[in-house]
């Protein structure tokens, strides 16, 4: 990853602010997040769970959606993502999908843990067998799912990702 930075310190304490703030004001969980590209705040995220009451709203997807719809594009080469905790494991996921260069976190999932923010499970969920997971999953029609994947596969104006 590299080095540390006076760059990266300073955002990351504007992401540790977003925590302090959205937590204080009531819009969800101490997180906040920020997306930077080439020096320049793209994306500021703060968790909205509660307030919205959409459990995707984690800051890092709130800084992911605001800097991919100010840029246009829902690649994000190039970002760093700051942020007051480690990714949980879906905040995680959603990075990797934007193309996140690297990611700068304050806390870590064991200090979350240490206040109720426990993604432990989740981590244990997803290195299990789709039999032996807690949500009970059944494969359907998939003949019908891998149709619909040709027909996309086979349209000259799809847009690749």
């Amino acid at each position: 990853m590299g080095p540390s930075s006076d760059t990266d310190r300073t955002f990351l304490r504007e992401a540790i602010e977003l925590a302090r703030a959205g937590a204080a004001a009531g819009a969800g969980g101490p997180f906040g997040a920020l997306i930077v590209i080439e020096g320049r705040i793209m994306g500021r995220g703060q968790n909205r769970v509660t307030s919205t009451n959409d459990p995707t709203a984690h800051a890092e997807v709130v800084a992911i959606r605001e800097a991919c719809a100010s840029l246009g594009r829902f690649h994000l080469t190039g970002a760093t993502l700051y942020t007051s905790c480690e990714p949980c494991p879906m905040c995680l996921a959603a990075a990797y999908w934007a193309h996140v260069a690297r990611i700068v976190y304050a806390c870590t999932r064991d200090d979350a843990a240490a206040i109720g923010f426990d993604d432990a499970f989740l981590y244990r969920e997803l290195s299990a067998s789709a039999a032996e997971r807690r949500i009970p999953q059944l494969p359907l029609l998939r003949e019908d799912g891998v149709a619909v994947f040709r027909e996309w596969a086979g349209n000259p104006s799809r847009i690749g990702y």
